[in-house]
């Protein structure tokens, strides 16, 4: 069973996350269907790089599945792109070695957080900021991010419902950048606990606001404790990246 790997991108607004729920469509939903007729009929089961939440939108994210029969790239591309709704579609298809997993292969992510910090809300774009009206403080922002970078326990960093068996990851940068009228927060790390990226945000977001002192990131982190970090930032503001695999090295 030949194994195939898809780049999605989708605006997340209108789903409940990338994962099946019982309730409400989910991204995997839709995929799974408009592949089922692609493939003529037949049934499988898409594996995502990772979950990403209701609301949280992605430009690079990675699925992968089997399936008996056989298309090219182009095929399965074209064919998806003619069947997903609009607020879904297939950047890229190709096959790939059969012990590509989209889960279990990824060796980095990257995420991005969009905060508009300005008095007048932009309703083109309420879909993908968090609004806010107080006018941030970047460089304390950035400074409070450089301690986050390197392998740390981020106990205090998850959130509820986490089945994942440890909170130590390792955070590759965060940088904290100001973009024309936005605050643009990007993180690439090896992996993520559930709401882990919305929580570290939040938090600088209050350092930003001088809520918190840039310091106060180091104690927040060897606390250990979730209460001592800040709010969760809404989920429209983040967007799943990319995701580098080792084969991506192999192919340049």
């Amino acid at each position: 069973m030949p194994t195939y790997r898809l780049v999605l991108e989708y605006d997340g607004t209108d789903f409940v996350g990338w994962q099946r729920q019982a309730v409400g469509t989910s991204v995997q939903d839709v995929l799974e269907q408009a592949l089922r007729s692609v493939l003529g009929g037949e049934e499988v089961h898409v594996v995502g790089s990772g979950r990403t939440d209701s609301g949280v939108h992605a430009l690079g994210q990675v699925a992968s599945f089997r399936c008996v029969t056989e298309r090219s790239g182009d095929a399965l591309r074209m064919g998806l792109n003619s069947l997903l709704p609009a607020g879904v579609a297939c950047r890229e298809a190709q096959r790939m070695r059969d012990d590509f997993h989209a889960m279990w292969s990824a060796r980095r992510k990257t995420y991005r957080y969009r905060i508009l910090d300005q008095g007048e809300r932009s309703p083109l774009r309420a879909r993908y900021v968090w609004h806010m009206r107080t006018r941030l403080d970047v460089p304390a922002m950035a400074r409070a991010a450089a301690l986050v970078v390197g392998t740390h326990d981020f106990t205090s960093f998850r959130g509820g419902g986490s089945d994942a068996k440890t909170s130590v990851r390792t955070i590759f940068s965060l940088d904290v950048a100001r973009w024309e009228d936005e605050v643009r927060v990007s993180i690439e790390g090896g992996g993520f606990l559930r709401h882990m990226v919305r929580i570290l945000v939040g938090t600088l977001v209050d350092v930003g606001r001088r809520r918190l002192a840039p310091s106060a990131i180091g104690d927040i982190l060897a606390a250990k404790d979730r209460a001592r970090a800040s709010r969760t930032a809404p989920a429209q503001g983040l967007c799943l990246v990319s995701v580098w695999y080792p084969e991506m090295e192999e192919d340049d």
